[in-house]
């Protein structure tokens, strides 16, 4: 169980850099839309004495611990128990039309990440959950792999893991299930893939990490809902408003980027296709030509910022 301390708070990654893209405004309304312990929204707060942020997290343990955190801040912060899927409620329950930016950091937060209960880090023997609203009815990693087919589970981690041994793995879950024995906790399914996954001394990352992301990605259909959401954060902004992600694998990144794109006015349809169908519409600009990744300094001193990229883009017309 994690500490409720101030010593537990840790750095948000990329926070300087995300902070200076959102050009933060005096008396601007601001939305953390992954509020975590709140660094970033700490940070926006602190620039500017009249802004205001509204912080959304899905996972309630991170909502009390980040109050505590901004209670300095007062009715500056307005929390919010909600996945960032209901930003276009959560403002119009908040009497907000439009906002001077966003950020959404989409990585697992440090009070999730460092938990021994909920199942999202192998450092620790836990029961498979994985859910980032652990209150919610949705499926757990161990539902996925007590329900799915094998193909099915190997599909998962393969498309959200980009892991090469995901059929070897999702066979040796299969047959413990056959077999009466259920993977149900992180260690299980750490010796699954221990003995499934050949890994060279090269190799700097352990041999679960892609596993264990694509059932997290599974559980909480991060991928299916990110494309929405990115369009629904840009049509939340203000002319001049500027929206800041931070992904950290690939399948985000190429979602985030894309939709950016198309929102820039590329178009992605066929050559030959006499009518675009594909939605480009130039209403951003895109202000970070390539995505800004943490120093070197940084990786040393977090090394889960390693695989971080941020994205920024500006509101250009409604």
């Amino acid at each position: 169980m994690i500490e409720n301390s101030a010593e537990n708070l840790h750095k948000s990654i990329l926070l300087n850099e995300t902070v200076e893209l959102l050009a933060i405004k005096a008396n601007g309304i601001y939305v953390d839309a992954t509020l975590g312990l709140g660094g970033h929204t700490e940070t926006i707060l602190s620039t500017h004495p009249g802004s205001r942020v509204i912080g959304i997290d899905q996972d309630a343990a991170a909502i009390a611990l980040a109050s505590k955190r901004l209670a300095k801040f007062g009715e500056r912060v307005t929390f919010v128990h909600a996945n960032f899927t209901k930003l276009k409620e959560v403002l119009e329950d908040n009497g907000i039309d439009r906002v001077d930016g966003l950020i959404a950091d989409l990585g697992v937060s440090s009070l999730q990440f460092d938990s021994d209960e909920r199942g999202f880090s192998f450092r620790f023997d836990a029961p498979l959950d994985m859910r980032m609203d652990a209150g919610s009815d949705v499926p757990t990693a161990a539902d996925l792999l007590a329900t799915l087919s094998q193909d099915e589970i190997a599909n998962v981690i393969y498309r959200f893991g980009e892991e090469r041994f995901s059929r070897r793995i999702a066979r040796r879950i299969v047959e413990k299930r056959e077999n009466g024995e259920p993977v149900t906790t992180t260690k299980q399914l750490i010796e699954l893939i221990e003995r499934s996954v050949r890994r060279s001394p090269k190799d700097k990352i352990h041999p679960a990490t892609r596993t264990f992301q694509a059932l997290r990605i599974a559980v909480n259909h991060e991928v299916e809902i990110l494309e929405q959401f990115v369009r629904d954060a840009v049509e939340s902004l203000k002319i001049e408003g500027r929206f800041a992600v931070i992904t950290f694998h690939s399948l985000e990144d190429r979602i985030v980027k894309q939709t950016f794109q198309k929102l820039s006015g590329k178009c992605f349809c066929p050559p030959r296709m006499p009518v675009c169908t594909c939605g480009a519409k130039k209403i951003v600009e895109i202000i970070t030509k390539k995505p800004v990744v943490p120093s070197e300094d940084e990786t040393r001193e977090n090394p889960r910022s390693r695989s971080a990229k941020l994205r920024a883009v500006r509101r250009l017309v409604h």
